[in-house]
């Protein structure tokens, strides 16, 4: 299996300008931990996490003062469509990440997750049924 089989292709992405406050919030949805930092071009140029919020106001840095370019994490690790599940697998426990871009020529295309990983390795055992 490839990446391009199980990413998500909808994809929220910061812009680089985008200040920690907004980060927070989007964030504090629930539906992330982290997100990947886009340039002009959608193009990665980092990744920015509810840590790296965290990091900077425990250096005393408001959050409406902070940019996702100031806080996030400037070295991406990034995946083409065609790597295989087990090099993210890989990627992911050597450097104990929760998620992965997924790029094309360097343009942010989809992202992946465990819990994406994990979701395709499940067959789950139940079924729905509606008499009627």
């Amino acid at each position: 299996m490839l990446a391009k089989d199980i990413m998500n292709k909808i994809v929220v992405a910061a812009k680089k300008g985008t200040i920690g406050r907004d980060l927070a919030l989007k964030l504090l949805s629930g539906m992330y931990s982290g997100l990947p930092v886009v340039d002009e071009k959608g193009r990665v140029i980092g990744v920015v996490s509810e840590f790296d919020l965290l990091k900077a106001t425990r250096t005393g840095k408001k959050l409406e003062q902070v940019t996702a370019d100031e806080i996030m994490t400037k070295k991406p690790i990034c995946v083409t469509e065609n790597a295989s599940i087990e090099e993210i697998i890989d990627l992911m426990t050597k450097h104990n990440i929760i998620r992965v871009p997924v790029v094309r020529d360097n343009v942010l295309v989809g992202l992946i997750s465990r819990c994406d990983i994990l979701s395709s390795m499940v067959e789950p055992e139940f079924v729905t049924v509606c008499y009627e």
